[in-house]
């Protein structure tokens, strides 16, 4: 694949360790940095069976999708992405706030930061916490300058480390190539359904969702994980996990 083509961080790149979908541990990461104890991560056992999607609370805040990036997916992607200008926002204007992706197999980190920076989920970040003194600092910036700053924070590092090396399964490598992804999903105030991807040229709205409708109702799960598993071409390593209110 090109350089033109090829969205990922470059070889040499900052790298770290791949984090595995782990609602305790990705808790435990986003409760360090800042998030408040009122919302932890849940499994999604199912997002087709409604007697399973009823053991997360609701609303969910925002959905984490872990795919495989298959040969469909990358052909779905550049003929999506065919055209589109870089996305260059910043400012409070922005409808979201995104992050380009450039510290390789951080997309784990990356889906958290998207699902805690923007919607409801934002109100929850605790003032003067590394969390809000990086999304403070990051809203002004132009993408390219919020990558950076995402490198140069060690409270991240630190502990998306923590967690990366805690999971249940033995962790691959900070420079391992991984075919696994993670996309955040996410409900804004206005109701729009958002797909957030450090690998895509910006922030792509989905569609417009009612009132009572959050990222698991059935509009939001058509426009967004479903699509994903069309395009699996068999491969049936999907899994995900939702940000919603604590159970304790």
């Amino acid at each position: 694949m090109s350089a033109l083509t090829n969205p990922d961080p470059a070889p040499g790149s900052l790298a770290f360790v791949p984090l595995e979908a782990n609602p305790e541990l990705m808790t435990s990461l986003l409760h360090k940095l800042g998030l408040s104890p009122a919302l932890q991560i849940h499994d999604v056992y199912s997002i087709t069976e409604p007697e399973l999607l009823a053991f997360v609370p609701r609303p969910a805040l925002a959905l984490l999708l872990v795919f495989p990036v298959s040969a469909t997916y990358e052909s779905a992607r550049l003929a999506e992405d065919a055209g589109v200008q870089e996305y260059a926002g910043q400012g409070e204007g922005e409808p979201v706030l995104w992050y380009k992706q450039t510290i390789r197999n951080a997309c784990g980190l990356m889906g958290l930061l998207h699902a805690v920076s923007n919607g409801p989920a934002r109100g929850f970040v605790q003032p003067d916490t590394p969390l809000a003194n990086l999304i403070s600092a990051s809203v002004p910036l132009p993408p390219a300058q919020r990558s950076a700053l995402l490198e140069r924070t060690p409270e991240l590092a630190t502990a998306h480390q923590e967690a990366a090396s805690q999971g249940a399964t033995t962790a691959p490598s900070a420079q391992d190539d991984v075919d696994l992804h993670y996309v955040c999903f996410v409900k804004t105030e206005d109701g729009t359904l958002w797909e957030l991807d450090g690998r895509r040229k910006g922030p792509i709205a989905r569609g417009k969702l009612d009132d009572g409708e959050d990222v698991l109702s059935e509009k939001a799960l058509l426009w967004g994980p479903l699509k994903f598993l069309e395009r699996g071409g068999g491969d049936m390593r999907f899994s995900c996990v939702a940000l919603a209110g604590s159970l304790d």
